[in-house]
């Protein structure tokens, strides 16, 4: 199921007139590398249809759950969004314009205005929790979960200063 159109009955050509309308339903394919909106998770919003002289004016709110995956350990987990919507429907719109095209006989066609509201929002690089630690990059042991024993490291651009100074590299001296 895709989001329904929106009836405009009443609105074109009758500027100062409002009524609210419904989005509901699912969208499909709208996702990036670490961000997706489930095919299956409802999207729903409640916005306010205002007949104005150049068309319809659309603002509201549009809310649901998006699947993130951690841009640090990997690890999948659920979102709540919530973006809002300020977008112009007119008849002709300007092919180099932001508008959106109305067509009188069908209504509102909500999926494209959706789609663009949400994929602006698509977290860039989600986080599980503000202090993730992250995948080790020796064992790619999860570190949130102690997977990762710890390992001595030396960045082998300083590997000669250890020759120069055995005394920093043997922690017993």
């Amino acid at each position: 199921m895709t989001l329904a159109p929106i009836p405009i009955r009443g609105l074109l050509g009758h500027p100062g007139t409002s009524r609210t309308g419904a989005v509901r339903g699912t969208l499909e394919g709208l996702a990036t590398e670490l961000a997706r909106v489930p095919e299956d998770a409802p999207i729903h919003g409640e916005l306010l249809l205002e007949g104005i002289v150049e068309g319809i004016l659309v603002t509201g709110r549009i809310e649901g759950t998006w699947r993130l995956r951690c841009a640090r350990c990997l690890t999948e987990f659920d979102g709540r969004f919530d973006v809002e919507v300020h977008e112009m429907f007119v008849l002709d719109p300007d092919p180099e314009g932001d508008e959106y095209r109305l067509d009188p006989e069908v209504g509102i066609e909500a999926n494209q205005m959706t789609r663009d509201a949400i994929g602006v929002e698509l977290p860039f690089s989600p986080l599980c929790r503000p202090g993730c630690l992250g995948l080790c990059e020796i064992c790619g042991g999860n570190r949130n979960l102690g997977e990762c024993p710890g390992h001595e490291q030396t960045d082998p651009r300083f590997a000669v200063l250890s020759d120069l100074f055995p005394q920093l590299s043997d922690p017993d001296a």
